[in-house]
Parts: C-alpha cells; structure tokens; sequence
C-alpha cells in the first residue's frame, strides 16, 4: 500500500492504484484548473519560491532518500536535489515576469489604432509521466513550468520511485499548493493509458523509454506532448583535444549512476591518429571509477536499479563480446552491480552498437576523418546530445550544423545540462522540449488580446 495525493486529501491505495483512483485525481485536477489559471502571477511565484526554499531546508533527507531507494550514488542525489531547488527558482522568476507582451503593430497602416497584446495561458490539467532515474529534477522540470503557466497537475511516478516522489509532494503540499492543483497517483501501465486517453487531460509530458513514449504518442492523437525518451550519445575526440581530460568526463559520463542516464556517454569515438594513446587512457580512467555501495561519497557508479537491470546489462556485453568485442577493461557482475566496462570493437548488429545500453558500458572505436565520426553519429535512430573535443572552431561549427542531435556538447560530456538550456531530442529520442522556459512555452498557448484605442465614429 502506498499513499495518494488526490484533491488535496492522502489516501491510502494499493501501490498501482486503479482507474477509480486516477479518475478522481483528474477530476479533481480538471475543478481546480479554473481558479489557479486565474490566480495572481505573484501568488504562483511566491508558492514557486517557497518550494526552492524548503527543497535546500530538506535536502539531506531528499538526498538520502533517493540514494536508498533508487541506489543513486549519493554525491549524485545531493547535486539532484540542488538542481530541484534551482528548477523551480526558475519557473518561479519566469511566473513574476511581466505576464504581456506588447507587440508593434506600425509597419501596417491599419495598426495605428490599435494594441497588440499577448500572454500565455495555460492549457489545463497535464499528466506529467516520471522515470526512476532523476525522480525529483525531472518531475520538476514538468511541475514547475506547469504550475508556472496555471496548469494543474495528475504526477504518476515510476513504480521504483514511489517513496521519492511521495516525499516531493508533500513537501510541495507544505508549501500551501491549493487542492487539486497537484495530485499524485502510482499506478500501471493500463491506467496510465486510460489518463493520456481521457479528454479532460489537455497535455501529457512523458519521460521514459522509446517504445513506451512513442505508444503514448500514438494514444494521445492531437494533445500537446512533450516526449524525452531515450539516447546513445557519443563523445567525439579529435587529434586536438587534452586526451586525459577526455578521457576522465567520457568514463564519468559512461559509468555514473551506472549509466542509468539516456545522455550518458555509450559511444567514445577517438580520431586514429591518437587513438592507441587515448585507448590506453580510457582503460586506466574505466579502472579507476569508484564503484560500490551507494551511500558511499566517494561512489561514481552505484549497483544496477534492479536485479534484472543488471542481467540485461551483462547479456548484451557477452553478446558483443561472443560476436568479436573485446574488453579492455569491466564486465563483471557483483550482485546487482555491474563493474565499469570498456568494449572495444562492438560490431554493427549487437545491441550496444545500437540500442539504448542504459548500463555503465562505454564502447570505443576509432575514425579516420571528420565526415566519418559525424556520420557514425547521425547513424543512431536517437540524438538528444553528443560531445565534441576539439579546440578548432571551424569543426565546432561544422559539428553543430551537421550534427543530428538536439545538443552539441564542446570539450565536457554529453550528460553535461544546465536547467534554463532547451533539452531534448530529435529522431526517436522524443518530441519537444524541456527547460523551464521552453517547457512552460509546451505547456500553454499564446492568447492575443487586440484592443482599439478609440471607439468607431458613429
């Protein structure tokens, strides 16, 4: 049994809770959307701030609650939970901005009498869908710009996330939310569907796998939807760049968190030339990430989410490994934890060439010129981020024009984001964008308000 937040009321209800349960916290949802839509920008952003405000009070308890329960390495849980006070720090700037925008209408004769005015509103009531893997950051880059718009919100949880989700919600209800406007509900892959479904949800933001998202895409028909799905990204290094520092952010990058992180480093593609010197590198750094328990501080990469996690992970290496791959470094499992591992040579056709590894598997390669490495990039069905270490700025230009990705990273790793930056993918990765403004600007519609400065003669 778990809680439930719906209408401002804790319930108690089975972990995945049924449609009935849903159906209350979307109706209650739907009542409240017309009296927050219509509350003062200031009342939205002072509850905005109040959210910061306690996240940073609670933030060792947060921390240490998401460590246990999501085995994220904890010095990863506490930056998290810093990046969630600053996430809503900044929907709660963006909610006391000036609400209208005046627009110039002089270049048309007809404009001279008239006011051109325009604000965003909000669209009702959003299903925001969240992942294990950042079960605070991610559900506030859904919560904070919808609440921030005059949305309200129906939060569905991971199912391995339940205990951080709940402990977010209701520090966000000690924060005055008014009833209604956030409601939480664990529930399954079923009733989840029947809520993308139901026409009183007027937005659905998803962050989770390919196949899932892209059936919510397919369910929801023509609702506003934000998609953040998977990635395989890849670090490029070239001839130019500082080798070990390289080297250090793509095994950090690769093997954090255990790779649990859909814009972790999967592909390091080195350019020939350096290519035995930063291989050699590569190994010595894979060897040296801290692994183990993570309540650890000095952890990097912590046990698998699950059990069944980690045999998936070690599956598909003794399958690259079996059609020619060679380990340089890794590969072994210790319970759910699954050893930083360096592949060489994976050939086309295995899954970590190509699928989503979600695992701390790094696979290396080398190439021969810059066409080349951009176009073993483009390949991939996905592209949210991809790095690029270089110093020449012609090829920083050339790769963030040619590049199929939503973000080109240069000289850090590919899981390098900050807050306020668009984020999100293009190809299978998903649909648009998150980032507090641009999440905000997904989750509300431009209203114009045309005003004549005179009345007509008669």
């Amino acid at each position: 049994m778990s809680s439930v937040l719906v209408g401002g009321c804790w319930l108690e209800g089975p972990d995945d809770a049924p449609w009935p349960m849903m159906d209350r916290a979307i109706e209650a949802a739907a009542q409240a959307f017309p009296v927050w839509s219509r509350a003062p920008r200031c009342e939205r952003k002072a509850l905005l701030e109040r959210i910061a405000a306690r996240v940073l009070v609670e933030a060792d308890f947060l921390a240490d609650t998401m460590a246990r329960e999501v085995r994220k390495p904890v010095t990863w849980a506490r930056a998290e939970v810093t990046r969630l006070a600053i996430t809503f720090q900044l929907a709660a700037e963006l909610a006391g901005a000036e609400a209208r925008e005046e627009l110039p209408l002089g270049f048309d004769a007809r404009g001279a009498n008239y006011r051109c005015f325009v604000e965003r509103v909000g669209l009702g009531p959003v299903l925001a869908i969240v992942p294990y893997n950042w079960p605070y950051n991610l559900a506030a880059h859904k919560l904070a710009p919808a609440l921030a718009a005059g949305n309200t919100v129906i939060l569905k949880p991971s199912p391995l996330a339940l205990r951080s989700t709940f402990a977010l919600a209701r520090l966000i209800e000690a924060c005055g939310v008014p009833p209604g406007v956030l409601n939480v509900v664990g529930c399954d892959a079923g009733v989840a569907e029947l809520a993308v479904k139901d026409p009183r949800v007027k937005c659905v933001s998803f962050t989770g796998s390919e196949a899932v998202g892209f059936r919510v895409r397919e369910v929801a028909k023509d609702k506003p939807l934000v998609l953040e799905l998977g990635g395989d990204a890849s670090a490029l290094v070239f001839a130019d760049a500082e080798l070990g520092w390289a080297a250090s952010r793509i095994a950090t990058s690769g093997y954090g968190y255990a790779g649990q992180v859909c814009i972790s480093a999967q592909h390091a593609r080195a350019e020939a030339a350096i290519y035995p010197a930063f291989r050699e590198a590569m190994v010595a750094e894979t060897l040296a990430i801290p692994y183990g328990d993570p309540l650890d501080p000095n952890t990097v990469c912590g046990p698998m989410i699950t059990g069944a996690a980690a045999s998936r992970a070690m599956e598909w290496i003794s399958e690259a490994e079996s059609a020619g791959a060679r380990v340089l470094a890794g590969g072994r499992r210790e319970g759910d934890l699954v050893t930083p591992t360096l592949l060489e040579g994976v050939p086309k056709g295995c899954r970590l060439a190509s699928e989503e590894a979600f695992a701390p598997v790094v696979c290396l390669a080398s190439f021969d010129t810059e066409a080349e490495a951009f176009a073993a990039v483009n390949a991939s069905r996905f592209g949210i981020h991809a790095s690029v270490f270089t110093k020449d700025k012609a090829r920083i230009e050339r790769a963030f024009r040619d590049l199929d990705v939503g973000g080109v990273i240069v000289d850090d790793f590919p899981t390098l984001r900050f807050d306020n930056m668009p984020y999100g993918g293009v190809k299978r990765s998903g649909v648009g964008r998150e980032g507090v403004r641009y999440a905000y600007e997904e989750m509300s519609l431009p209203k114009v308000l045309l005003v004549r400065r005179e009345s007509p003669s008669t």
